[in-house]
């Protein structure tokens, strides 16, 4: 069975939500199970940040920012600790190696940079805590910068002045820098940022604004720089952003191809990975779980991709990205 890389879910969230104690049976869409099953060898797990209109609807029940946090956190390293065999956490390269290891790879990611507050240090802690790779803003303005959006004067406003020394300090930490949901403005701060620092940065799961109106998207320029900058994006399986209805909510493999397809003749065979977006997103999916993964890769030797170009896709070049940054 061939092995991939996912940049991106939410499972998190969904048993934070359910008071489930770990990962191994969520009845979500991710459970280590069902990881197992598809062949993943390393899953980017989310602490999504939700979202401050929830705290008018909550009240006291709405989380502080650091507690949520940490109860997801516990829920990673819970899983870890109680299947050894089957999670372990990935904090430097040399965490990647191993040949005889069989079970999951986990990455901890922060899905909105808001909780950094404007210091930091408070980044700092959250490197210390083990997160490896914060998205920037979700779909608010944060201390970092401001969301895409719809309206010209947001999508064009660029990083604060602390979110430049953030991603700078970033880079020096070993933290990968995440543009999805980021505004153009914001991206091409980023991307110039990583000209400078030699490194590279992703988006974690992002698909082809040529192929899909939707302003979550990456424009060609923004491909082309990304594979510039050594970055990789990781095709998001949403159905919204497949197609060129906004409205779809049908998520088909052959357009998740058009859109790796497309990555890979704008931005080169290195900035084309996988962000699936499981337990984040909904609708009729053709592929709905990590076991349905071999789907998907099926469906790019039928549109006649190469080895080397699905491998890359499946696992290498997020593998080198890793490798460059952590």
């Amino acid at each position: 069975m061939r092995t991939y890389i996912d940049m991106h879910c939410d499972v998190l969230t969904r048993v934070w939500m359910h008071r489930n104690r770990d990962l191994y049976q969520t009845g979500s869409m991710v459970d280590l199970q069902r990881l197992k099953a598809g062949g993943c060898r390393m899953q980017f797990f989310a602490v999504y940040m939700l979202p401050l209109p929830l705290k008018q609807c909550l009240g006291a029940v709405f989380p502080e920012d650091e507690d949520y946090i940490s109860k997801n956190l516990d829920i990673f390293y819970r899983t870890c600790k109680s299947y050894p065999d089957l999670l372990r956490p990935v904090y430097h390269p040399r965490d990647m190696e191993g040949e005889n290891w069989e079970g999951v790879l986990g990455i901890l990611t922060l899905e909105d940079g808001r909780a950094v507050e404007g210091r930091i240090e408070n980044l700092e802690k959250l490197y210390q805590k083990g997160i490896r790779l914060i998205t920037l803003t979700w779909n608010d303005a944060n201390c970092f910068g401001t969301p895409n959006s719809r309206h010209v004067k947001v999508m064009e406003a660029g990083l604060t002045n602390f979110g430049c020394q953030a991603v700078e300090r970033m880079n020096e930490l070993g933290m990968l820098v995440d543009v999805s949901h980021l505004s153009d403005g914001g991206f091409w701060d980023v991307a110039a940022l990583s000209r400078m620092s030699k490194k590279p940065f992703v988006a974690s799961h992002s698909n082809c604004r040529a192929l899909n109106p939707h302003p979550r998207s990456l424009t060609d320029g923004m491909i082309r720089a990304l594979g510039q900058c050594g970055g990789v994006m990781g095709v998001n399986f949403r159905p919204e952003f497949l197609t060129g209805d906004i409205r779809c909510k049908r998520s088909k493999a052959e357009d998740i191809v058009r859109h790796l397809r497309h990555m890979i003749n704008v931005g080169g065979t290195d900035c084309a990975a996988i962000g699936t977006d499981f337990d984040g997103i909904s609708g009729r999916l053709d592929i709905d779980g990590p076991e349905q993964m071999p789907l998907l890769f099926t469906e790019l030797e039928r549109a006649g991709f190469t080895e080397t170009e699905i491998d890359k896709i499946a696992f290498r070049n997020v593998e080198r990205v890793l490798k460059n940054v952590l």
